[in-house]
């Protein structure tokens, strides 16, 4: 039996959600016309206590749509060194937006007033102009940790001193609720824009929305028109974002206890873990010494049928989703020892 915890992105639909989705009502949603995209779009805005929402066919596509949203040409966005927005999405920011993404290293992964103030540049025209100040919640590289409330509120306050504009790549974003017992709309109350996933923990096959003002989503919808993400008869995949968003949250803690328990396992193995026990349900682990490197290990990893995701570093990362049971844990926990001692 294959054991996939690369990603909680390989989550397939439901029994459930695949019967919702072919009964779907469908429109041109171009034309603004589809029942089931407005109504996802609707339920998601009133969720996170925000004017309005825009479906996307992904997650890079909706933070991309923020950037352009939010900035011009020559601007500058800061974001910690281990975002997705500066790591996995191609350099989209400079190509699409010519704007600078401007990295910053922090102890724990978390974005706070005493590091933004050391690297604002001011208003030297030496410099570009810092617009945006980009959250991750949860920080995936950083082990899927959570940003406390405090100090979402903290670089909230010391944004709108500066006057800057802040968005929240909320991929997983209701991990993050699950995980502190705060509402998302409570969250999301602290930045101007949020992109939330779909596609990832709430096992929907494909999406992300976009979250904002009205007049930020009228703005993100014409640049999504441009970018090719304008879709038709999308209410098929949209109906399986109502369905996860109204069946699928509350079962993220189980998605949370697994990824405990694994490591609290792999922890008594000895194994190294690089950002502790995890939160959510991404377990960052150190391959043993005895591997030359991480690629290595998820190699021998993958030949006892578990999946991982190589990190650099040494380290994999381990991420627990619906689609794995919690029964696999012996199994997980055998190869790992074996792979130890081997």
């Amino acid at each position: 039996m294959l054991i996939d915890l690369r990603s909680d992105t390989v989550t397939k639909p439901t029994d459930e959600m695949r019967k919702i989705m072919a009964m779907a009502p469908v429109g041109d949603d171009v034309y603004g016309e589809d029942d089931s995209v407005n109504e996802l779009e609707k339920m998601s805005a009133e969720l996170f206590g925000k004017e309005a929402a825009l479906f996307v066919p992904t997650g890079t596509m909706g933070n991309q749509l923020a950037i352009l949203t939010h900035c011009q040409r020559q601007d500058e966005v800061l974001c910690e060194e281990n975002s997705h927005v500066f790591y996995l999405e191609c350099g989209a920011a400079a190509v699409m937006a010519s704007v600078q993404i401007r990295t910053l290293s922090s102890e724990k992964g978390l974005l706070t007033p005493e590091l933004l103030e050391k690297h604002w540049r001011g208003t030297d025209l030496h410099y570009p102009t810092t617009r945006l100040v980009w959250i991750e919640n949860t920080l995936n590289r950083a082990g899927g940790i959570v940003y406390p409330l405090s100090t979402l509120k903290e670089v909230q306050k010391w944004a709108k001193e500066k006057e800057l504009m802040l968005h929240m790549d909320g991929a997983r974003i209701f991990n993050a609720s699950v995980a502190s017992d705060i509402s998302v709309a409570e969250i999301a109350s602290t930045v101007d824009s949020v992109m939330f996933c779909i596609s990832k923990g709430l096992g929907a096959p494909i999406g992300s929305v976009l979250v904002g003002t009205r007049e930020f989503i009228e703005s993100a919808k014409r640049w999504r028109k441009m970018m090719g993400g304008g879709m038709r008869q999308a209410g098929i995949v949209a109906a399986a974002g109502i369905y996860a968003l109204n069946h699928q949250v509350e079962r993220l803690v189980e998605d949370h206890n697994f990824a405990k328990e694994i490591a609290l396992r792999l922890q008594q193995l000895g194994y190294e873990l690089p950002a502790g026990i995890p939160e959510t349900n991404i377990l960052m682990v150190k391959a043993p010494s005895h591997y030359s490197n991480d690629k290595e290990f998820a190699q021998k990893l993958k030949e006892n049928n578990i999946l991982v995701n190589s990190f650099g570093n040494r380290i994999i990362r381990v991420v627990t989703h619906q689609d794995v049971s919690i029964d696999t844990l012996p199994r997980i926990v055998e190869v790992f020892k074996r792979l130890q001692e081997a």
